[in-house]
């Protein structure tokens, strides 16, 4: 399960800004998941919650925002929804396609104290 390992990463973050900012705890972590990233939002979820016990993020919540997953068609240059990576365009149908939206996690904001 990847996302142990991607939460511990959050948790580093936090705890980075937390020293560079001076703030004491985390209360919300808004946290943007692409539907092309590979990564489950329920086990997210399952996952930061148990890493960051005992930390500043320790009953802080995990909002997650999904993205929609995009790509380029090269064959009719049309920028189409894509809810796989590896798809054809559903527009034309042909492969292959250059995603340009949705393969991404990154924190989008934090609310802090």
């Amino acid at each position: 399960m990847h996302e142990m390992s991607l939460c511990e990463n959050i948790l580093q973050i936090l705890e980075d800004h937390s020293i560079q900012q001076g703030f004491e705890r985390v209360k919300i972590v808004f946290l943007e998941i692409g539907l092309l990233s590979a990564v489950e939002p329920e086990a997210m979820l399952f996952c930061f919650e148990a890493v960051t016990q005992g930390t500043l993020a320790e009953h802080a919540k995990l909002e997650i925002i999904e993205v929609p997953g995009n790509a380029w068609c090269t064959v009719c240059s049309k920028t189409v929804p894509l809810h796989q990576r590896f798809d054809a365009c559903p527009e034309c149908g042909a492969y292959p396609l250059q995603i340009t939206g949705g393969a991404d996690m990154k924190i989008r904001e934090l609310e802090v104290e």
